[in-house]
């Protein structure tokens, strides 16, 4: 955890000295300076092997945070003229996530590895376990052949003293579609076209940072900069990162230039009833089960890796939908920014003409720290509509299921419901998903909630808060809703 906390502080010290540049009379040179402000001549160098190793990560994680892919990146191009484009840009980039080559590592490839604890036994069970050949042994210790191993791991099952280990990449092994790989130089590549669906879990176990998501702040400022009415939907997630009340966080936001900040949750409940509707029609109609929908690495992963699913998938929209299409409704010409805790949610946004740009938690907490703004000293801002218990418990596992449930039982009918919950996409999860799909039904219920991260958006990749203290402070604001009704 301490690594990953030193990762998030060096994100924020990057976005937050990009935002302050922005507000400068001379963005474009105080960005190209930020790398040697962070690390001038004669620091100490406290992760790389030198000050110039140190230098080009931060220019790399600020071409990023300008909203560039780094695998675009011809090393000759300055920050500055960076800074430049991203002011000047008219659309974000399609692909949400990019690769720091010169912070990744070049990990060791993914290989089962015997170690020193080998004690050279008479019954090696572990060349008897393997079915291709590849284990043998030499000078009394069994060694594998790495061209005739498949990684099956039978050896390491079958070895008494825990000798053989697996030896994994962290983020080939936290991707649950297999859209991660290295390349010819051993560093990391993704698979945007055909494999990833986004979810950032390469993003988050990567322990060097490589992996980060593109940046949508400068143009969020920039059309501000412009007089634009800029509006800030808050997912509901957003509550479980910040001590502060939500009405705070909206005070906060609009000191930095928003012109009005609404909740998401509130589309959430819009979502729950359609959902529950939707369900009871399909349940009529003899459908064996249905799946949630909200999940946007969810939706991704069906259309690329599960086809299949998709006549099981819920029909009915996500809550950024409905959120967006109300404030687009209200005033056509703003400027509409989601605050998400996903990278999932990028690629939604961009697929959906009523959302402008989405701004990530982590990127929220570098913009008040930009602006100087203590939440804690804010007022409390009101919201011009408040949201419902079962719309703010959404980015929990089982939230959505509950919520629709909830919903129903408004009107007697929610003993139709039987929630099955997948908390957390991973290779087996998928595995689960593709057999509900060939079997055209689930054994467990007739309600799957998916959610791509574990314990839902609370555990999602662009949060800086532990998902145990996020999840106590949206079950406070929870509890301070009003129950949902199925007809309002």
């Amino acid at each position: 955890m301490d690594s990953i906390n030193q990762i998030l502080a060096l994100k924020k010290e990057i976005m937050t000295r990009i935002i302050e540049a922005f507000m400068s009379d001379d963005f474009e040179n105080n960005v190209q300076r930020i790398p040697y402000v962070m690390r001038p001549k004669n620091c100490e160098v406290p992760y790389r092997c030198c000050i110039h190793k140190e230098r080009a990560v931060i220019r790399d994680r600020i071409i990023a945070g300008l909203g560039f892919s780094i695998e675009n990146d011809d090393e000759i191009t300055l920050l500055s003229e960076y800074a430049r484009k991203a002011t000047q840009r008219k659309e974000p980039d399609r692909e949400t996530l990019t690769v720091l080559q010169d912070a990744c590592k070049g990990c060791v490839p993914s290989r089962v590895h015997v170690t020193d604890l080998c004690q050279g036994c008479v019954a090696r069970p572990c060349q008897g376990s393997c079915k291709f050949g590849a284990i043998t042994v030499e000078n009394g210790k069994s060694k594998i052949d790495p061209t005739k191993c498949k990684n099956c791991g039978m050896c390491i099952q079958a070895c008494p003293y825990s000798a053989i280990t697996r030896i994994v990449v962290p983020c080939e092994n936290a991707c649950p579609v297999d859209a991660i790989r290295k390349d010819e130089s051993g560093h990391a590549k993704i698979n945007f076209e055909e494999k990833c669906i986004s979810c950032a879990k390469c993003l988050a176990r990567c322990p060097f940072g490589a992996i980060h998501e593109k940046s949508q702040i400068v143009d969020i400022l920039s059309r501000m900069k412009e007089g634009k009415k800029v509006v800030a939907m808050l997912a509901p997630a957003v509550v479980g990162q910040f001590k502060e009340t939500p009405g705070q966080i909206k005070t906060g936001l609009l000191k930095c230039g928003f012109k009005d900040v609404v909740e998401v949750a509130h589309g959430a409940d819009i979502t729950t009833r359609l959902e529950a509707k939707e369900f009871i029609e399909r349940m009529e109609r003899n459908d064996s089960f249905m799946t949630t929908s909200c999940c946007a690495a969810w939706n991704e992963l069906v259309k690329k890796h599960i086809p299949e699913i998709k006549k099981f998938v819920s029909d009915t929209h996500t809550p950024l939908y409905y959120t967006a299409e109300i404030e687009k409704q209200k005033s056509p010409d703003c400027i509409t920014v989601f605050v998400s805790p996903c990278a999932t949610k990028r690629k939604e946004g961009l697929d959906n003409p009523n959302v402008d740009y989405v701004m990530n938690i982590q990127e929220l907490n570098s913009l008040f720290d930009a602006y100087k703004i203590n939440l804690s000293e804010c007022e409390e801002s009101k919201f011009d509509v408040e949201s419902t218990k079962q719309g703010r418990q959404f980015p929990l596992t089982t939230g959505v299921a509950s919520a629709v449930k909830d919903a129903l039982k408004s009107v007697g009918m929610d003993s139709k419901v039987i929630p099955y919950v997948i908390s957390g996409l991973n290779k087996q999860t998928i595995r689960d998903l593709k057999k509900f799909a060939k079997d055209g039904a689930c054994a467990s219920g007739n309600l799957i909630e998916v959610m791509s991260c574990e314990g839902g958006c609370v555990g999602g990749p662009s949060t800086f808060c532990m998902p145990r203290n996020a999840v106590k402070q949206i079950k406070e604001y929870v509890e301070k809703g009003s129950d949902i009704k199925m007809e309002e």
